[in-house]
Protein backbone atom coordinates (compact mmCIF):
# COMPACT_ATOMS: atom_id res chain seq x y z
CA UNK A 1 0.00 0.00 0.00
CA UNK A 2 1.43 3.33 -1.08
CA UNK A 3 0.51 6.58 0.69
CA UNK A 4 0.91 9.94 -1.05
CA UNK A 5 0.57 13.39 0.55
CA UNK A 6 0.75 16.96 -0.73
CA UNK A 7 0.79 20.24 1.17
CA UNK A 8 0.37 18.37 4.44
CA UNK A 9 1.87 20.63 7.09
CA UNK A 10 5.55 21.04 6.25
CA UNK A 11 5.44 18.09 3.83
CA UNK A 12 5.17 19.69 0.41
CA UNK A 13 5.08 16.40 -1.46
CA UNK A 14 5.93 12.91 -0.27
CA UNK A 15 5.06 9.26 -0.65
CA UNK A 16 5.84 6.13 1.30
CA UNK A 17 4.94 2.45 1.19
CA UNK A 18 3.65 0.71 4.28
CA UNK A 19 5.76 -2.31 5.18
CA UNK A 20 5.35 -4.90 7.91
CA UNK A 21 7.73 -2.61 9.80
CA UNK A 22 7.69 1.06 8.76
CA UNK A 23 10.11 3.55 10.29
CA UNK A 24 10.18 7.31 9.73
CA UNK A 25 13.27 9.10 11.05
CA UNK A 26 14.30 12.71 10.83
CA UNK A 27 14.87 15.91 12.72
CA UNK A 28 12.15 17.82 14.54
CA UNK A 29 9.59 19.74 12.46
CA UNK A 30 10.17 17.72 9.29
CA UNK A 31 6.67 16.26 8.92
CA UNK A 32 6.88 12.86 10.64
CA UNK A 33 3.86 13.43 12.85
CA UNK A 34 1.83 14.95 10.00
CA UNK A 35 2.27 11.78 7.93
CA UNK A 36 1.51 9.59 10.96
CA UNK A 37 -1.66 11.36 12.09
CA UNK A 38 -3.02 11.59 8.53
CA UNK A 39 -2.55 7.85 7.98
CA UNK A 40 -4.05 7.03 11.37
CA UNK A 41 -7.08 9.22 10.63
CA UNK A 42 -7.78 7.46 7.34
CA UNK A 43 -7.36 3.95 8.75
CA UNK A 44 -9.67 4.87 11.64
CA UNK A 45 -12.47 6.19 9.43
CA UNK A 46 -12.26 4.41 6.05
CA UNK A 47 -15.40 2.36 6.65
CA UNK A 48 -17.41 5.57 6.94
CA UNK A 49 -15.56 7.35 4.13
CA UNK A 50 -15.49 4.74 1.36
CA UNK A 51 -18.69 4.44 -0.64
CA UNK A 52 -20.03 1.38 -2.50
CA UNK A 53 -23.32 1.68 -4.33
CA UNK A 54 -25.82 -1.21 -4.24
CA UNK A 55 -28.20 -1.22 -7.20
CA UNK A 56 -31.96 -1.07 -6.75
CA UNK A 57 -32.19 -4.18 -8.96
CA UNK A 58 -30.39 -6.27 -6.33
CA UNK A 59 -32.75 -5.07 -3.59
CA UNK A 60 -35.79 -5.74 -5.78
CA UNK A 61 -34.46 -9.23 -6.56
CA UNK A 62 -33.93 -9.87 -2.85
CA UNK A 63 -37.46 -8.82 -1.90
CA UNK A 64 -39.06 -10.67 -4.84
CA UNK A 65 -37.07 -13.93 -4.88
CA UNK A 66 -35.97 -14.00 -1.27
CA UNK A 67 -32.26 -14.07 -2.16
CA UNK A 68 -29.72 -12.15 -4.21
CA UNK A 69 -26.13 -13.00 -5.14
CA UNK A 70 -23.47 -10.29 -5.43
CA UNK A 71 -20.12 -10.96 -7.09
CA UNK A 72 -17.54 -9.13 -4.95
CA UNK A 73 -15.02 -9.44 -7.80
CA UNK A 74 -16.98 -6.76 -9.70
CA UNK A 75 -16.15 -4.31 -6.91
CA UNK A 76 -12.54 -5.49 -6.61
CA UNK A 77 -11.98 -4.18 -10.15
CA UNK A 78 -13.07 -0.76 -8.90
CA UNK A 79 -11.07 -0.91 -5.65
CA UNK A 80 -8.65 1.91 -6.39
CA UNK A 81 -11.41 4.13 -7.79
CA UNK A 82 -13.43 3.54 -4.61
CA UNK A 83 -10.40 4.34 -2.43
CA UNK A 84 -9.45 7.37 -4.54
CA UNK A 85 -12.92 8.86 -4.20
CA UNK A 86 -12.83 8.22 -0.46
CA UNK A 87 -9.42 9.87 -0.16
CA UNK A 88 -10.72 12.98 -1.90
CA UNK A 89 -13.49 13.23 0.67
CA UNK A 90 -11.02 12.52 3.50
CA UNK A 91 -8.65 15.24 2.30
CA UNK A 92 -11.44 17.75 2.84
CA UNK A 93 -11.69 16.67 6.48
CA UNK A 94 -8.00 16.78 7.37
CA UNK A 95 -8.39 19.97 9.39
CA UNK A 96 -10.77 18.09 11.72
CA UNK A 97 -8.38 15.13 11.98
CA UNK A 98 -5.68 17.56 13.14
CA UNK A 99 -8.09 19.83 15.07
CA UNK A 100 -6.66 22.80 13.17
CA UNK A 101 -7.92 25.71 11.09
CA UNK A 102 -9.37 24.75 7.71
CA UNK A 103 -7.17 27.32 5.98
CA UNK A 104 -4.05 25.37 6.98
CA UNK A 105 -5.25 22.29 5.05
CA UNK A 106 -7.19 23.85 2.16
CA UNK A 107 -4.63 22.57 -0.41
CA UNK A 108 -3.74 19.35 1.43
CA UNK A 109 -4.13 16.03 -0.37
CA UNK A 110 -4.00 12.51 1.01
CA UNK A 111 -4.26 9.46 -1.21
CA UNK A 112 -3.70 5.72 -1.07
CA UNK A 113 -2.88 3.36 -3.93
CA UNK A 114 -3.54 -0.35 -3.41
CA UNK A 115 -1.64 -3.08 -5.21
CA UNK A 116 -3.18 -6.39 -6.22
CA UNK A 117 -1.30 -8.14 -3.41
CA UNK A 118 -2.92 -5.82 -0.84
CA UNK A 119 -6.40 -7.18 -1.55
CA UNK A 120 -7.22 -10.47 0.09
CA UNK A 121 -10.74 -11.85 -0.15
CA UNK A 122 -10.39 -14.27 2.76
CA UNK A 123 -12.55 -12.30 5.21
CA UNK A 124 -15.65 -14.32 6.11
CA UNK A 125 -18.88 -12.41 6.62
CA UNK A 126 -21.84 -13.68 8.67
CA UNK A 127 -24.32 -10.97 9.58
CA UNK A 128 -27.98 -11.07 10.52
CA UNK A 129 -30.14 -7.97 10.32
CA UNK A 130 -33.27 -7.87 12.38
CA UNK A 131 -35.95 -5.89 14.10
CA UNK A 132 -36.39 -6.58 17.80
CA UNK A 133 -35.73 -10.29 18.37
CA UNK A 134 -36.59 -11.29 14.80
CA UNK A 135 -33.90 -11.89 12.16
CA UNK A 136 -35.01 -10.52 8.80
CA UNK A 137 -31.95 -10.71 6.55
CA UNK A 138 -28.80 -12.83 6.47
CA UNK A 139 -25.61 -11.61 4.76
CA UNK A 140 -22.80 -14.15 4.31
CA UNK A 141 -20.07 -15.49 2.07
CA UNK A 142 -18.12 -18.71 1.96
CA UNK A 143 -14.43 -19.49 1.94
CA UNK A 144 -12.70 -19.55 -1.48
CA UNK A 145 -15.61 -17.85 -3.25
CA UNK A 146 -16.16 -14.24 -4.34
CA UNK A 147 -19.92 -14.41 -3.92
CA UNK A 148 -21.84 -12.54 -1.23
CA UNK A 149 -25.28 -14.01 -0.54
CA UNK A 150 -28.09 -11.91 0.94
CA UNK A 151 -31.12 -13.92 2.07
CA UNK A 152 -34.57 -12.76 3.16
CA UNK A 153 -35.62 -14.75 6.25
CA UNK A 154 -39.24 -13.59 6.56
CA UNK A 155 -42.17 -12.75 4.30
CA UNK A 156 -41.73 -9.55 2.30
CA UNK A 157 -44.68 -7.88 4.07
CA UNK A 158 -42.86 -8.30 7.39
CA UNK A 159 -39.80 -6.32 6.26
CA UNK A 160 -39.65 -3.20 8.42
CA UNK A 161 -36.05 -2.16 7.77
CA UNK A 162 -35.62 0.90 5.51
CA UNK A 163 -34.09 0.08 2.12
CA UNK A 164 -31.22 2.56 2.65
CA UNK A 165 -30.16 0.82 5.84
CA UNK A 166 -30.22 -2.53 4.06
CA UNK A 167 -28.09 -1.11 1.25
CA UNK A 168 -25.63 0.25 3.78
CA UNK A 169 -25.36 -3.14 5.51
CA UNK A 170 -24.62 -4.89 2.22
CA UNK A 171 -22.17 -2.14 1.24
CA UNK A 172 -20.33 -2.43 4.57
CA UNK A 173 -20.04 -6.20 4.12
CA UNK A 174 -18.49 -5.77 0.67
CA UNK A 175 -16.06 -3.18 2.05
CA UNK A 176 -15.03 -5.57 4.84
CA UNK A 177 -14.34 -8.39 2.36
CA UNK A 178 -12.28 -6.23 -0.02
CA UNK A 179 -10.45 -3.83 2.28
CA UNK A 180 -10.34 -5.41 5.75
CA UNK A 181 -6.88 -6.97 5.24
CA UNK A 182 -5.47 -4.11 3.14
CA UNK A 183 -6.53 -1.30 5.48
CA UNK A 184 -5.32 -2.59 8.84
CA UNK A 185 -7.00 -1.78 12.15
CA UNK A 186 -4.79 0.93 13.71
CA UNK A 187 -3.79 1.41 17.32
CA UNK A 188 -1.80 4.55 18.08
CA UNK A 189 0.40 5.57 20.98
CA UNK A 190 0.94 9.28 20.38
CA UNK A 191 3.76 11.35 21.81
CA UNK A 192 1.21 12.87 24.22
CA UNK A 193 0.42 9.51 25.82
CA UNK A 194 2.36 10.22 29.02
CA UNK A 195 0.04 13.11 29.93
CA UNK A 196 -3.07 11.02 29.26
CA UNK A 197 -1.81 8.41 31.72
CA UNK A 198 -1.41 10.99 34.50
CA UNK A 199 -4.67 12.88 33.98
CA UNK A 200 -7.05 10.00 33.17
CA UNK A 201 -9.11 10.67 36.33
CA UNK A 202 -9.36 14.38 35.58
CA UNK A 203 -10.41 13.55 32.01
CA UNK A 204 -13.16 11.30 33.38
CA UNK A 205 -14.32 14.02 35.76
CA UNK A 206 -14.37 16.67 33.01
CA UNK A 207 -16.37 14.43 30.71
CA UNK A 208 -18.90 13.48 33.39
CA UNK A 209 -19.36 17.13 34.32
CA UNK A 210 -19.96 17.95 30.67
CA UNK A 211 -22.61 15.22 30.43
CA UNK A 212 -24.36 16.60 33.51
CA UNK A 213 -24.44 20.05 31.95
CA UNK A 214 -25.80 18.59 28.71
CA UNK A 215 -28.75 17.16 30.66
CA UNK A 216 -29.72 20.69 31.74
CA UNK A 217 -29.55 22.20 28.27
CA UNK A 218 -32.40 23.66 26.35
CA UNK A 219 -33.89 21.09 23.95
CA UNK A 220 -33.03 23.28 20.95
CA UNK A 221 -29.29 22.84 21.56
CA UNK A 222 -27.64 19.78 20.00
CA UNK A 223 -25.73 18.01 22.85
CA UNK A 224 -23.69 15.94 20.39
CA UNK A 225 -22.42 19.10 18.73
CA UNK A 226 -21.51 20.47 22.15
CA UNK A 227 -19.61 17.29 23.00
CA UNK A 228 -17.70 17.52 19.72
CA UNK A 229 -16.76 21.14 20.45
CA UNK A 230 -15.44 20.12 23.86
CA UNK A 231 -12.91 17.80 22.23
CA UNK A 232 -12.19 19.56 18.94
CA UNK A 233 -8.99 21.16 20.24
CA UNK A 234 -7.24 17.77 20.12
CA UNK A 235 -6.10 15.83 17.08
CA UNK A 236 -7.90 12.54 16.45
CA UNK A 237 -4.82 10.50 17.46
CA UNK A 238 -4.65 12.28 20.82
CA UNK A 239 -8.40 11.95 21.41
CA UNK A 240 -8.10 8.24 20.68
CA UNK A 241 -5.32 7.95 23.28
CA UNK A 242 -7.45 9.79 25.83
CA UNK A 243 -10.47 7.54 25.21
CA UNK A 244 -8.34 4.40 25.43
CA UNK A 245 -6.83 5.50 28.75
CA UNK A 246 -10.26 6.40 30.11
CA UNK A 247 -11.63 2.93 29.33
CA UNK A 248 -8.88 0.79 30.85
CA UNK A 249 -11.24 -0.93 33.31
CA UNK A 250 -13.37 -2.29 30.45
CA UNK A 251 -10.38 -3.02 28.23
CA UNK A 252 -8.62 -4.99 30.98
CA UNK A 253 -11.43 -7.58 30.98
CA UNK A 254 -10.37 -8.85 27.55
CA UNK A 255 -7.41 -10.99 26.49
CA UNK A 256 -5.43 -10.44 23.30
CA UNK A 257 -4.17 -13.30 21.16
CA UNK A 258 -0.70 -12.46 22.52
CA UNK A 259 -1.84 -13.04 26.11
CA UNK A 260 -3.37 -16.38 25.14
CA UNK A 261 -0.76 -17.72 22.71
CA UNK A 262 2.51 -15.83 23.34
CA UNK A 263 2.67 -14.92 27.05
CA UNK A 264 6.48 -14.76 26.89
CA UNK A 265 6.11 -11.48 24.97
CA UNK A 266 4.26 -10.03 27.94
CA UNK A 267 7.05 -11.28 30.18
CA UNK A 268 9.58 -9.44 28.00
CA UNK A 269 7.46 -6.29 28.21
CA UNK A 270 7.23 -6.58 32.01
CA UNK A 271 11.01 -6.76 32.05
CA UNK A 272 11.17 -3.43 30.19
CA UNK A 273 8.88 -1.60 32.62
CA UNK A 274 10.16 -3.53 35.63
CA UNK A 275 6.74 -4.61 36.83
CA UNK A 276 3.04 -4.89 35.96
CA UNK A 277 0.02 -2.64 35.41
CA UNK A 278 -3.25 -3.40 37.17
CA UNK A 279 -6.74 -1.88 37.21
CA UNK A 280 -9.04 -2.42 40.19
CA UNK A 281 -12.82 -2.84 40.11
CA UNK A 282 -13.09 0.79 41.16
CA UNK A 283 -11.21 1.81 38.01
CA UNK A 284 -8.05 2.65 39.96
CA UNK A 285 -4.89 2.26 37.89
CA UNK A 286 -1.68 1.10 39.56
CA UNK A 287 1.84 0.03 38.71
CA UNK A 288 3.30 -2.83 40.77
CA UNK A 289 7.14 -3.00 40.68
CA UNK A 290 8.54 -6.50 40.23
CA UNK A 291 9.29 -8.26 43.52
CA UNK A 292 7.51 -5.63 45.64
CA UNK A 293 4.11 -5.47 47.32
CA UNK A 294 3.55 -1.74 46.89
CA UNK A 295 1.06 -0.26 44.42
CA UNK A 296 2.09 2.99 42.80
CA UNK A 297 -0.27 5.44 41.10
CA UNK A 298 0.76 6.91 37.75
CA UNK A 299 1.77 10.10 39.55
CA UNK A 300 4.14 8.04 41.69
CA UNK A 301 5.49 5.93 38.83
CA UNK A 302 8.39 6.73 36.53
CA UNK A 303 7.90 8.54 33.22
CA UNK A 304 8.94 5.34 31.42
CA UNK A 305 6.10 3.43 33.09
CA UNK A 306 3.62 6.12 32.02
CA UNK A 307 4.89 6.35 28.46
CA UNK A 308 4.47 2.59 27.88
CA UNK A 309 1.03 2.29 29.52
CA UNK A 310 -0.96 2.28 26.25
CA UNK A 311 1.36 -0.21 24.59
CA UNK A 312 1.24 -2.51 27.63
CA UNK A 313 -2.57 -2.62 27.71
CA UNK A 314 -2.71 -3.02 23.94
CA UNK A 315 -0.39 -6.03 24.00
CA UNK A 316 -2.20 -7.76 26.86
CA UNK A 317 -5.82 -6.94 26.04
CA UNK A 318 -6.35 -5.56 22.51
CA UNK A 319 -3.85 -6.91 19.98
CA UNK A 320 -5.17 -8.82 16.95
CA UNK A 321 -3.29 -10.31 13.98
CA UNK A 322 -2.97 -7.89 11.04
CA UNK A 323 -3.26 -4.83 13.33
CA UNK A 324 -1.14 -1.76 12.68
CA UNK A 325 0.57 -0.65 15.90
CA UNK A 326 1.58 3.01 15.45
CA UNK A 327 4.02 4.44 17.99
CA UNK A 328 5.16 8.05 17.95
CA UNK A 329 8.68 8.13 19.44
CA UNK A 330 8.80 4.77 21.28
CA UNK A 331 12.04 5.90 22.92
CA UNK A 332 10.22 8.46 25.12
CA UNK A 333 11.77 8.43 28.63
CA UNK A 334 13.50 5.07 28.06
CA UNK A 335 17.06 4.21 29.01
CA UNK A 336 19.14 3.12 25.96
CA UNK A 337 19.05 -0.53 27.10
CA UNK A 338 15.26 -0.48 27.20
CA UNK A 339 15.17 1.20 23.79
CA UNK A 340 17.06 -1.81 22.47
CA UNK A 341 14.57 -4.15 24.16
CA UNK A 342 11.65 -2.26 22.59
CA UNK A 343 13.22 -2.71 19.15
CA UNK A 344 13.42 -6.46 19.73
CA UNK A 345 9.85 -6.58 20.99
CA UNK A 346 8.62 -4.72 17.88
CA UNK A 347 10.51 -7.15 15.65
CA UNK A 348 8.83 -10.07 17.43
CA UNK A 349 5.41 -8.49 16.84
CA UNK A 350 6.18 -8.01 13.15
CA UNK A 351 7.06 -11.68 12.80
CA UNK A 352 3.78 -12.59 14.54
CA UNK A 353 1.71 -10.69 11.97
CA UNK A 354 1.21 -7.32 13.67
CA UNK A 355 2.41 -4.46 11.48
CA UNK A 356 4.44 -1.82 13.31
CA UNK A 357 4.81 1.82 12.27
CA UNK A 358 7.03 4.17 14.25
CA UNK A 359 8.57 7.60 14.14
CA UNK A 360 11.83 7.85 16.01
CA UNK A 361 14.84 9.96 16.89
CA UNK A 362 16.56 7.01 18.52
CA UNK A 363 19.86 5.81 17.12
CA UNK A 364 19.72 2.96 19.67
CA UNK A 365 16.45 1.59 18.23
CA UNK A 366 17.68 1.81 14.64
CA UNK A 367 21.03 0.19 15.46
CA UNK A 368 19.33 -2.64 17.35
CA UNK A 369 17.03 -3.24 14.39
CA UNK A 370 20.14 -3.32 12.21
CA UNK A 371 21.53 -6.06 14.41
CA UNK A 372 18.31 -8.06 14.00
CA UNK A 373 18.52 -7.61 10.23
CA UNK A 374 22.19 -8.52 9.88
CA UNK A 375 21.84 -11.61 12.08
CA UNK A 376 19.13 -12.95 9.75
CA UNK A 377 21.65 -14.89 7.66
CA UNK A 378 22.70 -18.51 7.34
CA UNK A 379 26.38 -17.91 8.02
CA UNK A 380 27.54 -20.14 10.92
CA UNK A 381 29.46 -17.41 12.74
CA UNK A 382 26.33 -15.20 12.81
CA UNK A 383 24.38 -18.01 14.43
CA UNK A 384 27.12 -18.26 17.04
CA UNK A 385 26.88 -14.54 17.74
CA UNK A 386 23.08 -14.66 18.01
CA UNK A 387 23.28 -17.57 20.44
CA UNK A 388 26.02 -15.98 22.53
CA UNK A 389 24.21 -12.60 22.75
CA UNK A 390 20.86 -14.33 23.42
CA UNK A 391 19.00 -13.16 20.33
CA UNK A 392 15.95 -15.30 19.54
CA UNK A 393 15.31 -16.52 16.01
CA UNK A 394 11.78 -15.11 16.15
CA UNK A 395 13.25 -11.61 16.64
CA UNK A 396 15.36 -11.59 13.49
CA UNK A 397 14.12 -9.54 10.53
CA UNK A 398 14.13 -9.97 6.75
CA UNK A 399 14.69 -6.79 4.74
CA UNK A 400 11.61 -7.54 2.63
CA UNK A 401 9.45 -6.68 5.65
CA UNK A 402 10.98 -3.27 6.35
CA UNK A 403 10.50 0.22 4.93
CA UNK A 404 12.51 3.16 6.28
CA UNK A 405 12.07 6.83 5.34
CA UNK A 406 14.03 9.93 6.28
CA UNK A 407 12.00 13.12 6.74
CA UNK A 408 14.19 15.90 5.39
CA UNK A 409 14.48 18.83 3.03
CA UNK A 410 15.51 17.77 -0.46
CA UNK A 411 15.25 18.73 -4.11
CA UNK A 412 12.28 16.98 -5.71
CA UNK A 413 10.15 17.36 -8.82
CA UNK A 414 6.83 18.88 -7.87
CA UNK A 415 3.85 17.37 -9.75
CA UNK A 416 6.20 15.60 -12.15
CA UNK A 417 7.74 18.80 -13.52
CA UNK A 418 11.35 18.73 -14.67
CA UNK A 419 12.41 21.61 -12.44
CA UNK A 420 13.35 20.58 -8.91
CA UNK A 421 12.52 22.56 -5.78
CA UNK A 422 13.85 22.31 -2.24
CA UNK A 423 11.05 21.21 0.09
CA UNK A 424 10.26 18.83 2.94
CA UNK A 425 9.67 15.28 1.81
CA UNK A 426 10.30 11.64 2.75
CA UNK A 427 13.33 9.92 1.27
CA UNK A 428 13.46 6.13 1.28
CA UNK A 429 16.55 4.77 3.04
CA UNK A 430 18.59 1.93 1.63
CA UNK A 431 18.37 -1.38 3.52
CA UNK A 432 20.41 -4.52 2.95
CA UNK A 433 20.44 -7.84 4.78
CA UNK A 434 24.22 -7.56 5.13
CA UNK A 435 24.54 -4.01 6.50
CA UNK A 436 21.03 -3.11 7.70
CA UNK A 437 19.53 0.39 7.47
CA UNK A 438 21.47 3.30 6.06
CA UNK A 439 20.36 5.95 8.57
CA UNK A 440 22.35 9.01 7.52
CA UNK A 441 20.06 11.18 9.67
CA UNK A 442 21.85 9.81 12.75
CA UNK A 443 25.25 9.06 11.24
CA UNK A 444 25.93 12.69 10.34
CA UNK A 445 25.34 13.83 13.92
CA UNK A 446 27.34 10.97 15.45
CA UNK A 447 30.27 11.52 13.07
CA UNK A 448 30.32 15.21 13.91
CA UNK A 449 30.36 14.48 17.66
CA UNK A 450 33.18 11.96 17.18
CA UNK A 451 35.19 14.47 15.13
CA UNK A 452 34.88 17.16 17.81
CA UNK A 453 35.87 14.75 20.59
CA UNK A 454 38.86 13.51 18.62
CA UNK A 455 40.04 17.09 18.18
CA UNK A 456 39.62 17.68 21.93
CA UNK A 457 41.66 14.58 22.78
CA UNK A 458 44.30 14.75 20.06
CA UNK A 459 44.22 18.39 18.95
CA UNK A 460 47.20 19.48 21.03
Amino acid sequence: MKIKVKNLGVLKQAEFTLGDLTIICGQNNTGKTYATYALFGFLSTWKQILSIEISDNKIEELLTDGVTHIDVEDYVKQANQIVNKGCQAYSQKLSRVFAAQESLFKDAEFSIVLEDKDINLETIIKHEIGSGKTSIFNISNQEKTTELIVTLLVEQKEVKIPIEILKRMISDSIKDIIFDKALARPFIASAERTGAAIFRKELNFARNRLLEEMGKLDKDIDPIELLFKEYQDYALAIKTNVEFTRNLETISKKNSFIAEEYPDILTDFSDIIGGEYTVTRNDELYYIPKGQRVKLTMDESSSAVRSLLDIGFYLRHEAQPNDLLMVDEPELNLHPENQRKMARLFARLVNLGIKVYMTTHSDYIVKELNTLIMLKNDKPYLKDIAQRERYKSEELLSVEKIKVYIAEKAAIKLDGKTRKSQCHTLREAKITQQFGIEASSFDTTINEMNRIQEEIVWGE
